[in-house]
């Protein structure tokens, strides 16, 4: 490997260790931190879909005629990880997406999810990203951060999306929500759904990891050119993670305390 590339895998690494033991995790001191951190969170969620959609599109069939896939063990790799992400069967028989239990999970501590469900409706009206994110009022980090994602998702080089969605998300996911885990203060009691959420995720994305794994081996191989895009947009997504986080915590340490810890 090219010193370049030892040089991005290092601060790849770096990085995904900060957002590991981000300080974030342990300011969740209350019902309320975690609305909080919910109601931004939520954005994350959806826009992990579109990353996700768009390596669907480009790995699989789904243009009409229907042709056969460039690379048919990648085509099912991905859309393994689509049957889990958006039609996830639950514990107790029910399906739903991920993000559709996470809104569920708002709703049961009382989060306001008027904001990302106003967003994406007015996405499925036909409303461009920059009038809804505007119209939607988000906070400027949250606008920041699916800007970035979406920019990458919709234009972005393959080798990018792939890098911004296996080290940006799946790889980083497992450890990070088990960092919230072991930091968070409430009582799991206090919301069993998102709980729920956070155990699902760190289960299925450690097989999704490796599963994604195989697919940047399939597609990308031993391209260094394609390996450092790749890699580039790795850490510019585990960067727009960390400055999400640094600034929900800013959020959350300058909140009133409105309610007394669970």
């Amino acid at each position: 490997m090219s010193s370049s590339l030892e040089g991005l895998r290092g601060e790849i690494v770096a990085t995904h260790r900060q957002l590991t033991s981000h300080p974030v995790f342990s300011a969740i001191g209350d019902t309320e931190d975690l609305r909080q951190f919910m109601e931004w969170h939520a954005f994350a969620v959806w826009d992990f879909m579109t990353l996700l959609k768009r390596l669907q599109r480009d790995l699989t069939g789904v243009s009409l005629p229907w042709t056969p896939p460039a690379n048919p063990r990648a085509a099912r790799l991905i859309n393994e990880i689509v049957l889990a992400e958006e039609s996830d069967l639950l514990a107790d028989g029910s399906v739903l997406s991920h993000f559709e239990l996470y809104l569920g999970a708002m709703r049961e501590i009382g989060a306001d999810t008027a904001q990302i469900e106003s967003f994406v409706d007015q996405l499925k009206n036909g409303i461009s990203l920059e009038a809804a994110l505007a119209r939607a009022g988000l906070a400027a980090p949250v606008a920041s951060f699916v800007r970035s994602t979406l920019q990458t998702a919709m234009h972005g080089e393959i080798e990018q999306v792939l890098g911004s969605f296996f080290f940006g998300r799946e790889n980083v996911i497992p450890s990070m929500f088990k960092g919230l885990l072991q930091q968070w203060t409430l009582s799991p009691k206090s919301a069993p759904l998102f709980v729920q959420y956070l155990e699902r995720h760190i289960e299925i994305d450690q097989q999704h990891g490796p599963m994604t794994e195989t697919i940047i081996e399939e597609i990308i191989g031993d391209d260094a050119k394609r390996q450092e895009g790749l890699m580039t947009a790795a850490l510019a997504a585990l960067r727009q993670r960390h400055a999400l986080w640094n600034a929900l915590q800013e959020r959350i340490a300058a909140e009133p305390r409105r309610e007394v810890a669970e």
